[in-house]
């Protein structure tokens, strides 16, 4: 086991984020963090890095263990290069000995394997996109380890990633080389395709689980049914501890000439039953609060053609982004924009809803002027020093949403703000507070045209849901700019691919056929760079010396010929205990839930430890 997590508990101020958290980490692990917004994933993540202290618990990591940790926001300093960066994260690698050129070819090795071709390593930090940085974070990480830590910490790794880095980051976990590789990785994640191709395990972080998580072993998919399995189970669990405490109602009501007689225990039992019933309730709600409420206002135009633009091409200092692009908007018309980051995204947006001039061709709107309410992938219309109460209600104590009229309490708590937020400046908020805030915003303004540049950003999963429902349930016209495949999938009838080496456009009508179209870009680009490079001298190829084979103890081999039989009785104690998890019984019970946790904690970690060790039989015979 490399990493064990006891009974972790973290409080800020009077807030209480989370209690007896119990996470253990193994060799192969692959295990995702989700929760609500605010529930303590950063910081149970730091916890595990050993960066922050938890209030109670303790967090056990094997001896030489190499941890590395990169955190959600990707800050340098200015005028630090790529090459630079990696340079000193690589000299604190024991591998380099403190040696600097060591460290600089160890560099420029993992940002190579990373990506960056040679001409961006040298380009100031401040120049690069969001996702250029974030993979300039994970590779400064990786450096600090000589390319293969023992574990590998990433908070919300995805984001600002464009689809081929997050594709590239599933491939490095999930198929890592010899000298670029993680042995068990944490990651904190609200993209639910990631989750679903990339974990092994998943951890929610909530208040509507007894010890604050539920665990699951498996991808996305499987945990969606588990939890179901479990919130129905609990759900159960209530309505029979209802049940009884209505029946010790009925007794204790009967008066004390009824109760003289009857033993005390009762009654002392029947304190406990209404406490558990309390907390099953408490949990029970959390599990139904999900996100935050959203609703876009239409103004209610029903123009068919609200922007037509007629072979546009844009671009900046002598590079041409996109051409001869032809897209006609209208209410209903769902489109989306997808290619690598820095390939003109925003820049379409601009030419087609907020006035950019296009360099060739037209851009017509209806007259009058369609209604644009735009989400910038920034989030830089509302300033931060502006607080929560004039950002999300301009107009003062009252909101005027869709004719109803609230107080600006009731509106705030919509978006999961608390009361006191209301006094708090915007650029104090988590990044998915100020993302809710600004949806908050474009809610009051009737729309045509709605434009989400990067909505998913710093959204929760549950936030992300009801803001998909909403998208789909909007009636005018939708212009999406987005790397979550789950949210392109299920809300754009139409996808536009730019990014290619020759400025053309594909426009397609379903994410496979645009994840082809930029799998094609990319094979483009990495040939024409191919070609711009000059021809290495040939040299003679070394015959490597013939490897002397590895044969099994007698000890080892007896062990692998036990090791299916060792299996099976670990799984089957793994599902004894997750049965005795989901027993309704068992979940009424806080104590014997809290057992039944720690147990299948232990069945699964001993299930891991087995096929671990199988494989590394396996490839030792082999």
């Amino acid at each position: 086991m490399l990493l064990v997590a006891t009974d972790l508990s973290k409080s800020h101020g009077l807030r209480e984020l989370f209690r007896g958290v119990c996470i253990g980490v193994n060799t192969g692990d692959r295990v995702g963090f989700i929760g609500p917004n605010g529930a303590g994933k950063s910081t149970l993540l730091r916890m595990l890095a050993g960066l922050e202290e938890p209030d109670d618990g303790t967090v056990r990591t094997q001896r030489g263990t190499v941890i590395v940790y990169v955190p959600q926001r990707d800050d340098f300093d200015a005028g630090l290069t790529p090459r630079a960066a990696a340079t000193a994260a690589a000299m604190k690698a024991a591998s380099v000995h403190g040696d600097h050129h060591e460290a600089e070819v160890l560099g420029g090795m993992i940002l190579g394997k990373l990506g960056f071709p040679e001409p961006r390593m040298d380009e100031p930090v401040e120049r690069l996109s969001g996702g250029w940085k974030k993979r300039l974070s994970i590779a400064c990480g990786l450096c600090e380890a000589g390319g293969a830590p023992d574990l590998l910490l990433l908070d919300e790794p995805t984001n600002h990633l464009d689809v081929e880095g997050i594709r590239w980051l599933e491939q490095f976990l999930t198929r890592p080389t010899n000298d670029l590789r993680a042995g068990a990785c944490v990651f904190i994640t609200h993209d639910r395709t990631f989750l679903q191709r990339v974990a092994t395990r998943v951890v929610e972080l909530s208040r509507a689980y007894p010890q604050g998580t539920l665990t699951v072993d498996g991808n996305y998919g499987e945990f969606l049914r588990r939890r179901e399995e479990f919130l129905e189970s609990q759900a159960r669990a209530e309505a029979a501890l209802a049940n009884e405490v209505r029946i010790d109602d009925a007794w204790l009501g009967r008066g004390a000439q009824a109760r003289r007689t009857k033993a005390k225990g009762r009654i002392e039992d029947s304190a406990e039953r209404r406490e558990e019933l309390q907390a099953i309730s408490d949990r029970n709600a959390a599990a139904d609060a999900g996100g935050a409420r959203v609703d876009f206002t239409a103004s209610g135009r029903r123009t068919r053609r609200l922007v037509q633009a007629t072979g546009i091409a844009k671009g900046f200092e002598g590079r041409t982004l996109f051409r001869n692009l032809d897209i006609e908007l209208g209410p209903g018309d769902r489109i989306g924009l997808m290619g690598p980051n820095g390939s003109g995204k925003t820049t379409l947006l601009r030419v087609l809803c907020d006035g950019l001039a296009a360099d060739a061709g037209t851009v017509r709107a209806a007259d009058p002027a369609p209604r644009v309410v735009i989400l910038r992938q920034q989030r830089v219309d509302i300033p931060p020093d502006t607080l929560l109460r004039d950002a999300i209600s301009p107009m003062g104590d009252k909101v005027d949403f869709q004719g109803r009229i609230m107080h600006i309490t009731a509106w705030s708590r919509q978006f999961l703000f608390k009361d006191a937020q209301l006094l708090q400046a915007v650029g104090q908020l988590s990044g998915g507070e100020r993302a809710r805030a600004h949806i908050a915003r474009m809610m009051l303004d009737p729309a045509d045209i709605l434009v989400l540049d990067e909505p998913t950003n710093d959204l929760d999963i549950p936030t992300l849901e009801v803001l998909e429902e909403a998208v789909d349930s909007f009636p005018g016209a939708v212009l999406l700019v987005t790397h979550d495949r789950t949210m392109l999938e299920r809300l754009a009838k139409t996808i536009v691919v730019i990014g290619a080496p020759d400025a053309s456009v594909s426009v397609v009508a379903s994410l496979d056929q645009a994840l082809t179209a930029l799998e094609r870009a990319e094979r483009s680009a990495q040939e024409r760079e191919r070609a711009a490079r000059p021809e290495p001298a040939r040299t003679t190829p070394a015959v490597p010396a013939p490897q002397r084979k590895t044969r099994l103890s007698f000890k080892e081999q007896r062990e692998l010929d036990g090791m299916e039989a060792a299996l099976e009785s670990a799984e089957k104690a793994q599902a004894a205990a997750e049965s005795k998890v989901g027993d309704p019984a068992v979940a009424a019970d806080h104590t014997k839930m809290a057992a039944a946790c720690k147990a299948l904690e232990t069945a699964q970690a001993a299930v891991a430890a087995l096929y671990a060790r199988w494989q590394e039989l396996e490839s030792k015979r082999s």
